[in-house]
């Protein structure tokens, strides 16, 4: 029996009465960590990895090449024979690169078109590296990857991830893992950074409402939003004042609830199996709402840090969930 069956736009995933899924979230073009990903999955045995947004990188660097064998990346000035080096940091950190001659370099700073058109390159040229890579560690077992993009993520990446044999659009489609629907949503609410993808709560209930009521069991579902449900232990990141800097107060920083209010009543009124969550890196946690687990593995990717969670699931219930962090 294969592992994959197309079912209009369903998927299915294996059909075992034990479920074993690894889920990570906000890797954020950190090679390093997505590696690492792969590499727990195998060792592990999973029947699925699941990616729950924010696969793109922030931030792109210019490298400038000086034609006698030194390079500039900002005030440092670097040897040809340190330029690996380099680049395997920025690798392993999620910062995207290119060597440039200087007219090159000029032209984009004063061409913000051209320096979208090189960012939104770079986002594809990584992301189809990744692919690459999935289909080597992967070509053994052959598990699926479920992607979902976060709000820092533009559409098109979708492109490149619906060319690949492994990996799989989660968002928009219902996936079966073993008996267990799986809807996927990589819209969070409003934030103060005006991300790609954001709406208001209204609009998010909207849309979740819609997902949720195709459901034929939505007690044994899988919730995969990339936004944490709102007063949670999955959704404290620290306060920020009028300039957004984090608000301190007795030397601690102020911490509040940022989650979606939406994705709360959503659970709140199906009570899912699960809930998986990312996007607030600092707030790795595991909680309940109603009979729902929820988890969000937390982020390091600017560290090479792989924060993930192993989730059995087992006769229609969550049986029990690790984080693994390294």
């Amino acid at each position: 029996m294969p592992l994959f069956k197309r079912r209009g736009n369903n998927e299915s995933v294996g059909g075992e009465n034990k479920i074993k899924i690894l889920f990570t979230s906000d890797l954020h073009g950190s090679e390093t960590a997505f590696r690492k990903f792969l590499n727990v999955g195998v060792m592990q045995k999973v029947d699925c990895l699941i990616i729950g947004g924010d696969i793109a990188g922030k931030s792109l660097v210019p490298i400038v090449n000086k034609g006698n064998g030194y390079f500039v990346i900002g005030d440092r000035e670097i040897s040809s024979s340190s330029i690996n080096n380099v680049v395997a940091e920025f690798r392993k950190s999620g910062v995207y690169y290119a060597i440039l001659s200087k007219a090159e370099h000029e032209e984009l700073i004063n061409n913000k078109k051209k320096l979208d058109e090189l960012f939104n390159e770079k986002m594809k040229e990584n992301l189809k590296g990744w692919v690459e890579i999935a289909q080597e560690k992967l070509k053994e077992r052959r598990i699926p990857v479920f992607i979902n993009l976060g709000n820092d993520d533009p559409s098109f990446l979708f492109q490149v991830i619906e060319e690949s044999e492994l990996m799989r659009k989660s968002e928009g489609n219902i996936i079966d893992i073993g008996g267990h629907e799986m809807i996927s949503f990589g819209y969070v609410n409003p934030t103060p950074w005006r991300t790609p993808r954001e709406m208001s709560e209204d609009e998010l209930m909207h849309n979740l409402k819609g997902m949720a009521e195709k459901l034929e069991k939505p007690e044994k579902a899988i919730f995969n939003f990339h936004a944490p449900p709102y007063n949670t232990s999955l959704d404290n990141a620290p306060l920020l004042s009028a300039d957004l800097k984090p608000v301190v107060k007795g030397g601690d920083v102020v911490m509040t609830h940022v989650g979606s209010k939406a994705i709360r009543k959503i659970i709140e009124e199906y009570q899912p199996m699960l809930g998986i969550h990312g996007h607030i890196h600092e707030s790795r946690a595991f909680d309940k709402i109603g009979r729902t687990v929820i988890i969000n593995p937390g982020s390091e990717f600017n560290q090479g840090i792989l924060h993930s969670t192993l989730i059995l699931l087992e006769d229609g219930r969550v049986k029990g969930n690790q984080f693994i962090v390294g």
